[in-house]
């Protein structure tokens, strides 16, 4: 009896307790995150950022990804950098510099000057934030999808090497900075994630592939000035884009089987007028897009991020060739050489700097390279300019500015429209004509060497 009292004193005493507790509240819908840019025909991509963004380098490298990838499509895009820009000051401009546009996707990649140089205090973080926070709702508002970005890697050995007097070691700068900047882009991957926005860790990327090349070369960097990038390192940011916001199509598969004594084609490119045997092939393809190719100052970060084979991807297979090797000829210009088994089980093509493919997509990234140099990078001067007089703080002067920023501004939107409109014209693939061709002084295939090859390709 004494024991069933006291069971009922606890038993009583819980649901009093749990009466006086609040109900916990449900977490809120979390929604989906983005995990790719689908862009269509006549959407609009906007860059917002600091001097990083207002180098017009991953922007551009960016650009010729989407103008060689989607030749038919007119994608826009616009960069809205400016150097030593805070969340702030892209607020403070945000109506004329991005708005106006009307994207689909506006990519942010603010915090490099929020941090303040130094170590992450709360009121820094504070900050950052709160305006943050006002940047994102104010890209929602006007309908458009925030792509966050981390900020950057600030490489404090870069910055002691570079110093003269390098700073001490433990300068603020040097001892906290790079861990400061970690702290921020955790945040914003927390606010993408948990508000369903797109994410791009640009942080991660710079920093694993330095300490990379750091086991050969202990005074590698990828930032000689600690801050900013150069074109090796901005092309990892690209990359760094492209792979985790978009998965985008291959460039071409081009298979090509012999069954019998006719040729078949297949796959992701149009391929006609097919003539051969099994000593050699000839054929027209046309593929449905251009490689990624960028200029060669960014050819490193090209090559360590081994974006040809992972983001272009432009091959073909020709299977039931006779043993041997064989010449790839493209409008008649050798292009390499090539076993037959090598043929059957796949060539790359991306990278190889003799296609007419190849050629074309450069030409499209050296004329982008131009609109950049000369539209696009003296346009975001320009919006330097006008925050330099904002931040003297003379009205007048100010007042006297507006109508040479405005006459300016509407100049270089207009040479901009200019070049996408030159570069529409020269992106789009054109047919050729590819031949596969004994080597020279091979003999023609025995039908014992053409079972053989036959065979190996059927284990592929």
């Amino acid at each position: 009896m004494r024991k069933l009292l006291m069971l009922l004193l606890v038993w009583g005493c819980s649901l009093t307790l749990s009466a006086a507790e609040p109900a916990a509240e449900s977490a809120p819908p979390f929604a989906k995150l983005v995990g790719d840019m689908q862009l269509k025909d006549g959407d609009t991509v906007v860059f917002l950022g600091d001097s990083i963004t207002h180098q017009c380098l991953y922007t551009q490298y960016v650009e010729d990804y989407f103008f060689t990838r989607y030749p038919s499509m007119k994608i826009r895009f616009h960069n809205a950098g400016v150097g030593g820009d805070r969340a702030t000051d892209a607020l403070a401009r945000f109506d004329r510099d991005v708005a106006e546009y009307k994207p689909r996707y506006v990519t942010v990649l603010i915090g490099m000057n929020d941090g303040g140089y130094g170590q992450w205090t709360p009121e820094m973080f504070g900050t950052y934030e709160r305006d943050m926070t006002t940047l994102i709702e104010r890209i929602q508002a006007i309908g458009a999808t925030p792509i966050l970005m981390t900020p950057t890697m600030y490489d404090t050995r870069a910055a002691l090497l570079r110093a003269k007097p390098p700073r001490p070691v433990d300068s603020p700068v040097n001892k906290y900075y790079n861990a400061s900047l970690a702290y921020l882009g955790a945040w914003v991957r927390e606010q993408a994630i948990n508000r369903g926005f797109g994410f791009v860790d640009m942080y991660g990327p710079l920093n694993n592939l330095t300490i990379e090349q750091r086991r050969d070369n202990a005074e590698f960097t990828f930032i000689p000035d600690a801050v900013h990038p150069e074109a090796d390192g901005q092309f990892i940011m690209a990359s760094s884009i492209i792979e985790q916001m978009h998965r985008g199509p291959a460039v071409s598969s081009a298979m090509l089987t012999l069954a019998g004594d006719k040729w078949n084609a297949g796959k992701n490119a149009t391929v006609s007028d097919i003539q051969g045997d099994a000593n050699g092939v000839s054929f027209t393809l046309t593929a449905k897009a251009l490689p990624w190719v960028v200029p060669g100052e960014a050819s490193f970060g090209y090559k360590v991020t081994h974006a040809g084979h992972r983001l272009s991807n432009e091959s073909i297979r020709v299977v039931g060739l006779a043993q041997g090797q064989y010449d790839l000829k493209i409008d008649g210009q050798t292009i390499g050489t090539y076993g037959a088994a090598q043929l059957a089980f796949r060539v790359e093509l991306e990278e190889n700097a003799k296609t007419p493919e190849y050629q074309q997509a450069l030409a499209v990234a050296v004329l982008n390279k131009e609109r950049n140099d000369k539209a696009m990078r003296p346009l975001r001067n320009l919006w330097g300019a006008l925050k330099g007089k904002r931040y003297a703080n003379k009205p007048e002067e100010l007042e006297n500015f507006m109508p040479q920023f405005d006459a300016e501004l509407a100049k270089l939107k207009a040479l901009v429209e200019e070049y996408d409109a030159k570069i529409s014209a020269i992106n789009k693939p054109q047919p050729h004509r590819y031949e596969i061709v004994r080597a020279a002084g091979k003999a023609p295939a025995t039908n014992t060497e053409k079972q053989s090859t036959d065979k190996a390709a059927a284990g592929n």
